[in-house]
C-alpha cells in the first residue's frame, strides 16, 4: 500500500474541499437549462479571442465556439455569453455532457496527482483500473484477453494495424468500407476513404475498397461479398484484416445488420484475414459497451479500437492477435485527469441505468427519432426527409442532401443554438452525438430548435 498516497486522499480536509467544490460547480450551474443568444459585450470578447486563434494556428476555427469552461448537462456556455445545447459532445468525447460532478471530481482529485502524463513505462494506479474496467466489459460476449491503452483513435488504430499485420506477415494489404473514416495520420488517412482528407499525399495502394450496406439496394450484401471474394482471389495471402466501422461515422452514420456482415467476416476467418472492428466512436453509444455487441457479432472480431467516450484511447486484442513485446508502446498512455475521467465515465455508465434494452440510451435515441419522425411528417414535410442512426448517433437528411444546403442548415443551427456537424456524401447529412444525460425537456427543445431552422431554410 502506498502510504502517503492514501493518507493524502482519505483526509478530511481534501475530501470536504472536492465537496465544496462541486457543490460550488452545480450551484453556478443550476440556472443553465436553456439555450440563450450571446450578449454585444460578449460578441466582441468572443471575436478578439477568435483572431488571435485564427492568427495562432493559421485558419478560423469552423464555428464561433470558445467554451468557459462552465456548463450543466448537455447545454455549454460560451465566451461571448451564449449557452448552446451542444449536440456534437466535442466529436464524440463528452458523452456525459458538461459540467458532470463525477468526471469533476475525477479530475480535481487527479490534479493532486505527481504526473500530468502517465506513461506505458511508468504507469499510476488510473491506469491500471482502467485496464481492469476495460477487463470487465470486454470479458462478456467477446474473444479479447488484453488490452493496450493509448493518447487517441488514431493511435489505438494503429496499433490494430500493426497487430494484424505482425500476426499475418506477410500479408500487408488492407480491406475498408467505402466512406470509412479511420484517422488523421498518414497511414490512417489512406485507410479513409475521402479524397480531400489525403491531398497531396502519396497512395501507397495498401486498401482494397468493399461497398459498404446500402438499404436502398437489395442486392447489397451480395455485391459487397463478391467484391470481398475478388479482392481475395487477386490477392492470394496478401491481405492481413478487414477493418469497418459498425456504424459508419464520417460515411453518413450508415448502419448495417448483422446479415450483412456475417458472410464477410466468415470468408474472412476462411482466409486468414483478421476482423478489426473500429468503435472509435461507437463506444459506449449504442445500448451496450460495444456496437458489434448490439449488433451480435461480437463473437467474430480479432481485435477492436475505443475511444472517444473513455477520454483515452485502447486496443484490444484477442489472444491470437496479441502483439510480441516491442511491437507497440509509446511515451504516453494518457493525462492523468483524462484516465481518471475516463474511469468516471465507465463507472457512471455501467450503473447509471443507461445500458440494456430498458436503459437510457435506448429511450433517449427512440424518444428523440420518434419527436423528429413526427415533425417530419407534418411540419417538416419536404424539409426533414430522413432521421437515421443508432442510439446516441442520429444523423438528419434534409432538403435535397446537397453539401450546400447541410452546410447552410449548421451555420443556422448554431445560431439558433444547437452545435451540430456533418457527415456523408451524398446524401449529405447533419449529425448529432447526443449526450446520454439527456432529459425529455431538453429533447423537446432541441426538436423545437431543429423545427424553427428547417423552416427558417
Amino acid at each position: 500500500m502506498a502510504k502517503h498516497s492514501e493518507q493524502l486522499h482519505s483526509m478530511d480536509s481534501v475530501n470536504k474541499s472536492i465537496d465544496t467544490l462541486i457543490s460550488a460547480m452545480t450551484e453556478n450551474s443550476k440556472d443553465i437549462f436553456e439555450v440563450k443568444p450571446p450578449t454585444e459585450e460578449g460578441k466582441a470578447h468572443n471575436e478578439v479571442m477568435l483572431d488571435e486563434i485564427t492568427d495562432g494556428r493559421g485558419r478560423p476555427l469552423f464555428y464561433p465556439y470558445i467554451g468557459s469552461g462552465v456548463g450543466r448537462g448537455p447545454y455549454v456556455e460560451l465566451e461571448d455569453g451564449s449557452i448552446k445545447m451542444d449536440l456534437i459532445n466535442g466529436i464524440g468525447v463528452n458523452i456525459l455532457g458538461h459540467s458532470h460532478p463525477k468526471l469533476a471530481a475525477a479530475m480535481i482529485r487527479a490534479g493532486m496527482s505527481d504526473l500530468v502524463m502517465q506513461g506505458n513505462l511508468q504507469p499510476n494506479k488510473e491506469y491500471l483500473y482502467m485496464l481492469k474496467k476495460l477487463k470487465a466489459i470486454y470479458s462478456q460476449d467477446t474473444r479479447f484477453t488484453s488490452a493496450w491503452i493509448s493518447t487517441c483513435g488514431t493511435m489505438a488504430n494503429e496499433n490494430a494495424l500493426k497487430a494484424c499485420r505482425q500476426k499475418n506477415s506477410p500479408a500487408a494489404k488492407v480491406i475498408g468500407f467505402q466512406a470509412a473514416f479511420a484517422g488523421r495520420s498518414t497511414l490512417m488517412a489512406e485507410l479513409t476513404d475521402n479524397k480531400a482528407y489525403k491531398e497531396g499525399l502519396p497512395d501507397y495502394d495498401d486498401v482494397l475498397r468493399i461497398p459498404f450496406y446500402d438499404q436502398n439496394n437489395p442486392n447489397s450484401c451480395e455485391e459487397s461479398l463478391a467484391a470481398l471474394k475478388k479482392h481475395i482471389d487477386e490477392n492470394p495471402k496478401n491481405i492481413a484484416c478487414l477493418v469497418f466501422e459498425p456504424i459508419q461515422g464520417e460515411g453518413g452514420f450508415n448502419v448495417a445488420p448483422k446479415e450483412f456482415f456475417v458472410p464477410l467476416f466468415e470468408l474472412c476467418k476462411e482466409n486468414g484475414i483478421a476482423i478489426w472492428a473500429d468503435e472509435v466512436q461507437t463506444f459506449c453509444r449504442t445500448g451496450e459497451f460495444f456496437a458489434c455487441q448490439t449488433l451480435g457479432i461480437a463473437e467474430y472480431i480479432d481485435v477492436m479500437t475505443i475511444a472517444k467516450s473513455l477520454q483515452a484511447a485502447a486496443t484490444l486484442f484477442s489472444e491470437e492477435y496479441k502483439p510480441k513485446p516491442g511491437l507497440i508502446a509509446g511515451t504516453f498512455a494518457g493525462s492523468t485527469a483524462s484516465l481518471a475521467a475516463g474511469n468516471a465515465v465507465l463507472d457512471e455508465l455501467s450503473s447509471g441505468g443507461y445500458m440494456g434494452k430498458d436503459g437510457k440510451i435506448h429511450w433517449i435515441h427512440n424518444t428523440f427519432k420518434s419527436k423528429l419522425q413526427e415533425k417530419m411528417e407534418t411540419s417538416l414535410k419536404g424539409k426533414l426527409v430522413d432521421v437515421t442512426g443508432m442510439g446516441l448517433m442520429m444523423a438528419l437528411t434534409c432538403f435535397d442532401g446537397s453539401k450546400e444546403k447541410m452546410m447552410e442548415i449548421l451555420k443556422a443551427l448554431y445560431k439558433n443554438g444547437i452545435i451540430s456537424f456533418g457527415c456523408g456524401r451524398g446524401p449529405f447529412k447533419v449529425r448529432f452525438l447526443i449526450p446520454a444525460v439527456m432529459e425529455e425537456k431538453d429533447i423537446d427543445q432541441a426538436v423545437s430548435i431543429i423545427e424553427k431552422t428547417l423552416l427558417e431554410m
